[in-house]
């Protein structure tokens, strides 16, 4: 689906139009592609005083190819410098006057990012904080985080990333020496990567999990066996050629109503292509059956299938009701029973699902859609611990208004509306939706677990 408004305003007549009736104004999102530099130019990187992830994170940087900016010629030159990201370490800050140090580092340097670049503000989770005061103190690291992404445009992203006490060391690939790679690394890279375009305002919690670097960061799925869900048309699709991309070898399921489509999806991408309808009652155990005679394991696990039946609830009936529920939410439980009691999710596995903004604001219309959405967000927060010894991550994406041939027949008016409502002024891509998915898939995310990321361009409502 086309964004015509969006299109318009990159001409040089929508440009003075938007200018003069001060209508949104969509800037051209920086997006991945192989072989890209992780910025558009040098990083700053600052840290109060105290904190203890500066270095690792400096390491990380260089390491990923990352110019470091000097902060001591960044502040006596004449001559403005422009940064592709702003980074800074507030693990210790430890009580509300230290929060100064924010607005000193940001203050200066407000105007001096990129077009679509980064700003990321390091903390601890306050729940592990030893006093209440900072705990307070990295409370509030979210305010600003959330508010810088609505204040510096032009495509620039903002993320807090909470980094547990023993979330730094970790093991390295064979492209890194022992000690020198740290659980972090994946989510830096993706949050400072076009692979994040869509993603703004995000609290993500990194902490204690087996880490391994890939040999290519460019194919950070390699050797992955990685099942999709709801692979033939729409996120699905755009996922399946992500991780395959990436790596993976991916095996694409839907159901046999969707067979053509499934299997031009799995030929284009030298996957393997499943038909199966999730919520009959054979279907763990076939798909189980598949995977095991197949490929002996499967890596990562993605639950994207899901459906809308929509109708308000005085007027629904309960078909409607029990159809997205079982389809949504009842039918990943049952995949991930059967999957986890055979022991086909070896450790170092990943489990992810897809939610909705839905399932966090609501919608009206949709009880049954936000019911099953939010009840997925229920699965992450209760699996994630539990599978914690087994060393299998579960995450969780929460997409907003995304150009499918779904949001396309939405009502005029109410789409504009969903485009618009966000930090970004546009919808996001399922390619947007998909990198997200591959981050939380890749072996090196192994200490992200529990989190639920929106996939929403910082949506301004509800949320």
């Amino acid at each position: 689906m086309t964004d015509r408004y969006a299109s318009f305003v990159q001409s040089a007549a929508g440009r003075t139009l938007v200018k003069r009736l001060g209508l949104p104004d969509p800037p051209r999102l920086r997006r991945h592609h192989p072989g890209d530099p992780l910025l558009p130019g040098p990083a700053l990187l600052g840290a109060a005083t105290g904190g203890r992830l500066a270095e690792p994170v400096a390491t990380i940087l260089t390491t990923a190819g990352v110019e470091l900016a000097d902060p001591t010629a960044a502040a006596s030159t004449d001559t403005p410098q422009r940064y592709g990201a702003l980074l800074f370490d507030a693990t210790g800050i430890t009580d509300s006057t230290g929060l100064r140090q924010l607005y000193d580092f940001f203050h200066p340097q407000a105007r001096s990012v990129l077009p679509s670049g980064r700003v990321i503000v390091l903390g601890t989770p306050p729940q592990e904080c030893p006093t209440p005061r900072e705990a307070t103190a990295q409370r509030a690291l979210e305010g600003l985080v959330r508010s810088i992404g609505k204040e510096f445009g032009r495509g620039v992203t903002a993320q807090l990333v909470y980094v547990t006490g023993n979330a730094v060391t970790a093991t390295g690939g064979s492209s890194h020496p022992a000690g020198t790679f740290t659980s972090l690394e994946s989510t830096l890279r993706f949050l400072l990567s076009g692979r994040s375009a869509y993603v703004s305002g995000q609290v993500i919690l990194v902490g204690a999990g087996d880490a391994t670097a890939p040999t290519d960061w460019d194919r950070p799925l390699d050797g992955q066996v990685v099942l999709v869900t709801g692979a033939a048309r729409g996120i699905g699709a755009a996922l399946a050629r992500v991780l395959a991309r990436d790596g993976a070898q991916v095996v694409a399921l839907d159901i046999p109503a969707a067979g053509d489509a499934l299997a031009a999806v799995a030929n284009d991408i030298g996957g393997t292509a499943v038909q199966l309808d999730l919520t009959a009652s054979d279907a763990p155990t076939r798909l189980a059956d598949h995977l095991a005679s197949r490929h002996g394991r499967v890596d990562a696990v993605v639950h994207n299938a899901g459906i809308t039946r929509d109708k308000t609830l005085g007027r629904m009936d309960a078909d409607r009701w029990d159809q997205v529920i079982d389809v949504n939410l009842s039918s990943q439980e049952r995949i991930n029973d059967v999957l986890l009691e055979r022991e086909l999710i070896p450790a170092g596995g990943r489990i992810v699902s897809v939610s909705s903004i839905a399932g966090i604001a609501g919608n009206r219309g949709q009880t049954n859609y936000a019911t099953s959405k939010a009840g997925v967000i229920g699965l992450v927060g209760s699996l994630a611990p539990a599978l914690r010894d087994r060393g299998i991550s579960v995450n969780a994406v929460a997409p907003g208004f995304i150009e499918t041939r779904l949001t396309a027949r939405i009502p005029l008016v109410v789409r504009e509306a969903g485009r618009r409502m966000n930090s970004v002024a546009q919808g996001g891509l399922p390619v947007d939706v998909a990198e997200t998915i591959g981050w939380l898939a890749w072996p090196a995310s192994g200490a992200v677990s529990g989190n639920v990321v929106r996939v929403c361009g910082q949506s301004l409502l509800g949320a």
